[in-house]
């Protein structure tokens, strides 16, 4: 979309002679000539002030949208153009405030995706967990103990010596028997799952 120059203010009159009050036409109108006359300067200015493209144009939108709102309070003091630098310049930190904002929403959702399980993964996992806990269940209390907080804790077996109160050699006999008896007990689940 090929967006219209602005056109050059014209003075009318002889050099140095103030220039003319515009007439004000119906708003509508006055809106029209505006959009039609400056909206490719609103363009270059909001492109300039680092709005991106695939959003230069709901940018300019908004610049014509307060200047509808507004063009009643414009007194003609200053130029036109100045005027709309002065809303492009709001509107252009306006929309780099939300960029900002849907970067930082977009970066955590993007997290939260890589965090978060599909609902298979999830049914997966909880399943693999059922299948965990019915085949400690098998394994008498010290043995399960002992691998749980191997396995699942990831304790040394100095450290579970520790917190069971247990010699060490013990820890790591009950280690080695619980590991057996489990790895057997996946063993006859597997082959009774084909």
């Amino acid at each position: 979309m090929e967006l219209p120059q602005s056109r050059p203010d014209r003075r009318l009159g002889p050099p140095g002679a103030p220039a003319p009050t515009p007439a004000r036409p119906s708003l509508v109108g006055d809106i029209a000539a505006i959009y039609a006359a400056h909206a490719g300067f609103v363009w270059r200015v909001l492109r300039g002030m680092g709005i991106a493209q695939p959003q230069i144009e709901d940018a300019v939108q908004d610049v014509f949208i307060v200047v509808h709102r507004r063009y009643a309070e414009f007194d003609h003091r200053s130029k036109l153009q100045t005027w709309l630098f002065q809303i492009c310049y709001h509107v252009a930190q306006a929309h780099r405030r939300r960029q900002a904002s849907a970067r930082v929403l977009v970066s955590a959702d993007d997290q939260l995706r890589a965090q978060t399980r599909s609902p298979a993964d999830q049914a997966e996992q909880r399943e693999d967990a059922r299948l965990l806990f019915k085949l400690l269940d098998r394994l008498d209390e010290g043995k399960r103990m002992v691998l749980l907080l191997a396995v699942v804790e990831g304790m040394t077996a100095p450290e579970i010596s520790e917190t069971l109160g247990l010699r060490l050699n013990t820890v790591y006999s009950r280690l080695r028997r619980a590991r057996a008896e489990f790895s057997q007990a996946l063993e006859l689940h597997q082959r009774s799952q084909r």
